[in-house]
């Protein structure tokens, strides 16, 4: 037995290079339902494989007639004359358990659910829906959706979707291939790409992925030889233990993932009382796990196929730069090329202009330029003269892109217009890309068709480029902190005494956190009864319990305490506002601090996100966090390299790191406690929802941590 026929009497199921060919290049596919009607969706895949030149064994299953578009129909899966490879079902709902458990008698090693009527109902189509997966695992079958549009693959001509996008006459075959959790993007993608003479390797649409999710898909097309560039449409993110693996490999293996997801506006789930609950919201967290497995994630929708080009030629050589990128920007429309620099600017690019040696480098090889950011040849320059401006802005060191702006003429003459971009293109380097102005559909073509990624919006060519770099700056920093995501960080046992569930006390809270390493300022429990500590004075008094995280939000916190007076004072206005703010809660004492002294106040926190897991976050500290959103994000656990890079991110830490001849704070330290901190993700036993150092005080020498919430997974609120 194969290893694959292994993994399929164990009820595993095919993966890898089995699961490709069945789900990609079937040898002999079923039509589950498919309808003679020709005006009928179920129809269509029948219809698209015979328009598309696919050459395998097509076997419809009509259960009502014995012949489907000329070819011989049987009434059920079990009636097939031989076995199959991959089935496509398009059955209603309460029939698909039946067509799943044919199909894997008859072989199928991949079920293609088009069928709705599962998750997508609720409650209880989520349960129709757990039991189909449960049904497919003990077949040793996998199965894509229910609720999939299908999968095309564009070489092969297997065509198994009901896309209507796909009754174009011709599908040209390229070599980016798209996943995407919409079926009908997945067409409006395809369309899209085609009208810009882009091709296509493979398009999957994967439904409500209970089996073959959109990672495990990203991994089979990383080994894909067709595809170059992957695009992802993404409406959340069920699987990224699978999913950021896939990314790295397939940022190892040279081959850029494009992503662009839903999302940016919405609040998602309901976050978490904690401040870094409401500071490190679901989309801001897949965009920090997005950017460290080194994926590329598009603000735009036409930025995700328009960027393919420009992604597939420089992803892996473009340089990950600890500044601004800097643009060079020629044109023969000053207003045209005035709109993207504008744009580049919001997406933090700069437009540059030539230094002096450049433009009197120029000025001897006949070409008078100014130096300003855009450099305008409208009346200044022959065609020839054009090319060799390009080429030598492509081989100079003071920019790191190259973007030509081109008029009008390129709708009319577009040989004219982009031929000296076409021809300085063979320099190679750096990137060069264009933006037409006018609407210019074949001098789009023409660009193409040379390998010059074109745009057709300053919002789109923006994007594009800013997403090109960023992404850099993430796979080095991924790289930077290869072996930090887990594996090599040592479990961190759960200190004996304390809870297991529910909300933590302050002092609880600083004993898990000092058991990671972090400092925290020393501390005593007293009661009321009796409130003797041998912490020195002046210290800080605040209420203790388990019932109140935020203290400073219901009186429960007094500074600057002197002696053992004032402390008694502290503890009964403390008690009383605690009492007749909340009533309910469970008091431990009066928590005794000693006051710290601090440069810079910050905040460390870290949650569990319900998409893209645990995540640490540093930001502005203090009770003003949530006004400034001056934050830093990264998946958790962190490298000492990627706590170096949050600390640059926060604006708020130029404060002590030489701003203006103030003083220094202890960075290092910063950084120690940051990847200490983040190591909540190791825990063993409870599971960590949340956790916040705030403030986290900066110090001359070291940090120390002032006051602490933690918050554990199973907690009732």
């Amino acid at each position: 037995m194969t290893r694959v026929d292994k993994e399929i009497a164990a009820g595993v199921g095919a993966t890898g290079k089995a699961l490709a060919r069945a789900l990609f290049t079937p040898g002999a596919v079923a039509l589950v339902g498919a309808s003679a009607d020709e005006k009928k969706n179920t129809a269509r895949p029948l219809r698209f494989m015979r328009k598309h030149g696919y050459r395998g064994r097509i076997l419809p299953v009509n259960a009502g007639r014995s012949e489907v578009m000329g070819l011989p129909a049987y009434p059920s899966v079990d009636a097939l004359p031989e076995a199959i490879d991959h089935a496509f079902v398009m059955v209603p709902g309460a029939h698909v358990a039946e067509a799943l458990a044919q199909s894997a008698a008859r072989g199928a090693r991949v079920v293609t659910v088009f069928s709705d009527g599962f998750a997508e109902l609720g409650e209880a189509g989520m349960a129709a829906q757990q039991a189909l997966a449960d049904q497919a695992r003990q077949l040793g079958v996998r199965l894509l959706g229910p609720n999939s549009i299908g999968v095309v693959d564009v070489h092969s001509g297997a065509i198994l979707s009901v896309n209507a996008v796909l009754e174009m006459d011709e599908l040209r075959p390229g070599s980016v291939s798209v996943v995407s959790q919409s079926g009908s993007m997945l067409g409006a993608l395809l369309s899209r790409g085609a009208a810009r003479g882009m091709g296509f390797a493979k398009l999957v649409s994967v439904g409500n992925e209970a089996d073959v999710g959109v990672g495990e898909l990203v991994d089979l097309l990383v080994d894909d030889d067709a595809t170059e560039v992957i695009l992802l449409f993404l409406e959340t993110i069920r699987d990224a233990a699978v999913l950021g693996p896939a990314l790295r490999r397939a940022r190892a293996a040279g081959k850029p993932v494009l992503v662009y997801k839903l999302g940016r506006s919405a609040q998602g789930e309901a976050l978490a009382q904690s401040h870094t609950g409401a500071l490190a919201g679901n989309d801001a967290a897949v965009d920090a796990f997005l950017r460290k497995h080194g994926a590329m994630r598009v603000e735009m929708l036409e930025t995700l196929f328009e960027a393919a080009p420009l992604a597939s030629r420089h992803a892996r050589t473009v340089p990950a730069l600890d500044r601004a990128p800097r643009v060079a920007v020629v044109t023969t429309t000053g207003g045209g090329a005035a709109t993207v620099v504008d744009r580049l600017g919001l997406a933090g690019v700069d437009a540059v202009p030539p230094p002096d040696a450049f433009v009197a480098h120029m000025a001897a090889r006949g070409v008078r330029i100014r130096q300003t950011p855009i450099i305008d040849l409208t009346l200044a320059a022959t065609s020839a003269q054009y090319r060799d401006l390009v080429e030598q802005m492509l081989q100079s060191d003071w920019c790191d892109a190259v973007l030509c702006v081109a008029g009008s003429s390129a709708q009319f003459h577009p040989q004219l217009a982009v031929k000296p971009i076409v021809e300085a293109s063979a320099i190679g380097g750096k990137p060069l890309l264009a933006f037409l102005a006018p609407e210019a559909t074949q001098s789009l073509q023409v660009l193409q068709s040379a390998g010059v990624p074109a745009f057709r919006t300053p919002e789109s060519c923006a994007d594009a480029l800013s997403c090109l770099f960023r992404a850099a700056r993430g796979a080095q920093a991924a790289d930077a902190g290869q072996g930090d995501d887990g594996a090599d960080v040592p479990p961190l046992p759960w200190p004996e005494g304390l809870p297991t569930q529910g909300d933590l006390t302050e002092r609880e809270a600083g004993t898990v956190f000092e058991a990671l390493g972090v400092p925290i300022a020393p501390a005593a429990l007293v009661s009321p009864a009796s409130l003797g500590h041998a912490v020195p004075y002046p210290v800080v008094a605040k209420i203790c319990s388990r019932d109140i995280l935020h203290k400073t939000e219901i009186g429960g916190v007094q500074v600057g305490v002197r002696d053992n007076a004032e402390l008694a004072a502290a503890a009964e206005r403390l008690l009383a506002n605690a009492r007749q703010a909340v009533p309910d809660a469970r008091i431990d004492g009066i928590l005794v601090q000693r006051m710290e002294d601090r440069l810079l106040e910050l905040m460390l926190g870290y949650r569990q996100d319900p998409l893209v897991g645990p995540m640490v976050m540093l930001s502005a500290g203090g009770i003003t966090a949530e006004l400034h959103r001056d934050v830093s994000l990264r998946p958790a656990p962190v490298s000492l390299d990627e706590a170096r890079q949050m600390i640059d991110e926060v604006r708020s830490t130029r404060l002590v790191r030489g701003f203006r001849g103030l003083p220094r704070g202890d960075v290092d330290a910063l950084a120690d406690a940051i990847v200490r901190f983040s190591r909540l993700a190791a825990v063993q036993g409870p599971t960590v929802a949340e956790a916040e150092i705030n403030p986290l005080f900066v110090r001359a020498n070291g940090v120390v941590g002032v006051d602490c919430v933690l918050r554990l997974a199973d907690a009732q609120h």
